[in-house]
C-alpha cells in the first residue's frame, strides 16, 4: 500500500474523466469504422460490390454467417 493519501474536499464531486464534447470525435471515428466493417462483412458482393472478385466475400465469409448474414 501507498502512504500518500488523496484528501478531497467534502462535498466536492469527483472530476469527469472526458467531457462529451472531448469524445465525439473518437466516437464518430469508431461508428464509422464498424459501418465499413458491417458493410465489407455484410453486402460486398453482387451488384453493390466495390472490389470486384469473390476474395472479400470468401475472406469473410465465416463472419457473414455469425453474424446471420445469408450469403449462399
Amino acid at each position: 500500500m501507498s502512504d500518500v493519501a488523496l484528501e478531497r474536499k467534502a462535498g466536492a464531486a469527483p472530476a469527469p474523466i472526458a467531457s462529451p464534447r472531448e469524445l465525439l470525435p473518437y466516437a464518430l471515428f469508431g461508428g464509422l469504422v464498424l459501418m465499413i466493417i458491417i458493410y465489407f462483412v455484410g453486402a460486398e458482393e453482387g451488384a453493390l460490390s466495390v472490389i470486384s472478385g469473390t476474395d472479400v466475400h470468401e475472406f469473410v465469409h465465416d463472419a457473414r454467417h455469425l453474424l446471420g448474414f445469408p450469403c449462399h
